[in-house]
C-alpha cells in the first residue's frame, strides 16, 4: 500500500545469543518472507561494548512471544474468509502459545491498512471471537504498510504510561477481499432513494438512472497526493540510485531462497497453523518461490514501461494473514514466569517527500533512533528492514552510506557512521 509514512524505526534488544560471524549484519526482509541477508562491516574484528539502554524510571517494556498465520497470496485458500477470521486465529494461536490468562490482557490493538467495512474495528471482533472478555478494550489503527507497527508502539505506549500492564498488539490483512464500492452517483441515488417518501419521488429519482452509474470504483492502489503507484516510485527510486534490474533480481532470489531454507528447517517457529473451514489446515506460506535469474529476466516490467525495472519477481506479493505479539512490563512479565524474548527501548516515525522521497523512510528514521537512544550504526548487531522491492531496500543501503546524500537531503554533516558494505557475502 502507498504511504507517505514510510517507515518506523522500532529499536529492540533481544536476549537470543547472536552469530559471531561479524561485528554486526544487516538483515533485510521482503515484507511477506521473514528472510534475511547478512550485510558485513569492515570494522567486524573490533570488540564492542555492550551499552544498557534502560531509561531512569521509565519502566522496562518486553516482548514475550508472537505467532502468524501463514502468510498465503491473495486469491488462495484464505479467499472465502474475512479479516476478523484471520485475526481471530492469530489471537488464538498467542493464546495457545503463551498460556496468557485472557483475563491478564489490559487491552488489545490491532493495524489493518483496508479496512471491512463490516467489521471496522476489527481487533474488537477478532478479540470477541478468540474469547476475549467483552470487557477488554479493544481498538484498531491504520497508518498503510506499518499500521501492524503503530499497533505495537501504541502497545508500548499504554504500558510505559502506565495505564496497561498486558498489552496484545497485532495486524491483520485479507487482500483477496477488498471493498468495493457503488459509484458515487449510484451510492447518492440510493440514498435519496432511501429518503422518499412517495412513490412519485421514488419514480423521479429513478428516472435519472443511467448506465454508467454501475462502474465500481476499487480501493485507490495509487498515492492520493501525487496519484503515484508505490511499483512506480520505486521503480523510479531504483533508477535515481542506479540499481540494475539485476541486483534487484539477485537480491530477491537470495530473499527467497533463505525464506525456503529457513521454511525447510523449522526455523519460522512463529507460524501456527490455520484450519480453512471446508479446506485443509494451512501449514506454511505459500508465497516463498525461489525461481532462477534466468526465469526472473524473462518478466517484464510491471510499472513503469517497457524500460522499468521492478517486475512481480522483485517484489512482494499481495498477502493475505494476521499476527500477534504479547507485550508486557518487565515487572509483570517477569512475576508470571515470562522469559522475554526482547526488550523494547525505542522507536521512530518518520515522514518524507511523497514523490520523491516516499520509500526512503529507512534511511531517514534509523539514524535518527539511534541518535535518541545514544548509539551508532557500530552498537548494533542486527538490522531488519521491512519493505516491499528488493530496489527500495538496496537504494536505501546506498542512500545510508553516502556522505552526499546525509549532506544534501538530510541535513547531516556525515552519514555518521564508517563502514563497507558487502551486499553479497559468499
Amino acid at each position: 500500500m502507498n504511504q507517505n509514512f514510510r517507515m518506523t524505526s522500532l529499536l529492540t534488544y533481544t536476549l537470543k545469543n547472536l552469530p559471531n560471524t561479524s561485528k554486526w549484519a544487516l538483515r533485510f526482509c521482503m515484507r511477506p518472507l521473514s528472510s534475511s541477508s547478512q550485510l558485513q562491516a569492515a570494522a567486524a574484528s573490533q570488540t564492542k561494548s555492550k551499552k544498557t539502554l534502560a531509561k531512569p524510571n521509565i519502566r522496562n517494556i518486553v516482548v514475550v512471544d508472537g505467532v502468524r498465520t501463514p502468510f498465503l497470496l491473495s486469491g488462495t485458500s484464505y479467499k472465502d474468509l474475512m479479516p476478523h477470521d484471520l485475526a481471530r486465529a492469530a489471537l488464538s494461536g498467542l493464546l495457545h502459545q503463551t498460556s496468557v490468562p485472557k483475563d491478564v490482557v489490559d487491552y488489545i490493538i490491532f493495524g489493518t491498512v483496508i479496512q471491512e467495512v463490516k467489521t471496522s474495528n476489527v481487533a474488537r471482533e477478532a478479540a470477541l471471537g478468540a474469547g476475549f472478555s467483552d470487557k477488554t478494550p479493544a481498538h484498531t489503527v491504520t497508518m498503510a504498510c506499518i499500521s501492524s507497527n503503530q499497533a505495537m508502539t501504541t502497545a508500548v505506549g499504554l504500558i510505559a504510561s502506565g495505564q496497561c500492564d498486558v498489552v496484545v498488539a497485532g495486524g491483520v490483512e485479507l487482500m483477496s477481499d477488498i471493498p468495493i464500492r457503488h459509484s458515487r452517483k449510484m451510492r447518492k441515488m440510493m440514498l435519496d432513494l432511501n429518503k422518499a417518501k412517495t412513490l412519485a419521488q421514488r419514480l423521479s429519482i429513478i428516472s435519472k438512472f443511467r448506465l454508467n452509474f454501475l462502474s465500481p470504483e476499487l480501493p485507490a492502489v495509487s498515492e492520493f497526493s501525487t496519484s503515484e503507484t508505490m511499483g512506480h516510485s520505486a521503480d523510479r527510486l531504483a533508477a535515481a540510485f542506479a540499481i540494475s534490474r539485476e541486483e534487484q533480481d539477485e537480491y530477491a532470489l537470495r530473499s527467497h531462497s533463505l525464506a525456503k531454507k529457513a521454511q525447510d528447517e523449522g526455523l519460522l517457529s512463529d507460524v501456527v497453523p490455520f484450519k480453512v473451514p471446508g479446506r485443509d489446515t494451512v501449514t506454511q506460506d505459500n508465497g516463498i518461490r525461489p525461481s532462477s535469474l534466468d526465469q526472473m529476466a524473462k518478466l517484464k516490467p510491471a510499472f513503469i514501461k517497457p524500460y522499468g525495472t521492478v517486475t512481480a519477481a522483485n517484489s512482494s506479493f499481495l498477502t493475505d494473514g494476521a499476527s500477534a505479539v504479547l507485550i508486557m512490563a518487565e515487572e509483570k512479565a517477569l512475576a508470571m514466569g515470562y522469559k522475554p524474548k526482547a526488550y523494547l527501548r525505542d522507536f521512530m516515525y518518520v515522514s518524507q517527500d511523497p514523490k520523491d522521497q516516499l520509500l526512503l523512510g529507512p534511511t531517514y528514521a534509523t539514524p535518527k533512533v539511534l541518535e535518541k537512544a545514544g548509539l551508532t550504526m557500530n552498537d548494533i548487531d542486527v538490522f531488519e528492514f521491512h519493505e516491499a522491492f528488493s530496489g527500495q531496500i538496496l537504494a536505501n543501503l546506498k542512500a545510508m552510506d553516502s556522505d552526499w546524500f546525509a549532506q544534501n537531503y538530510m541535513g547531516r554533516k556525515a552519514k555518521g557512521h564508517a563502514m563497507i558494505v558487502e551486499a553479497y557475502p559468499k
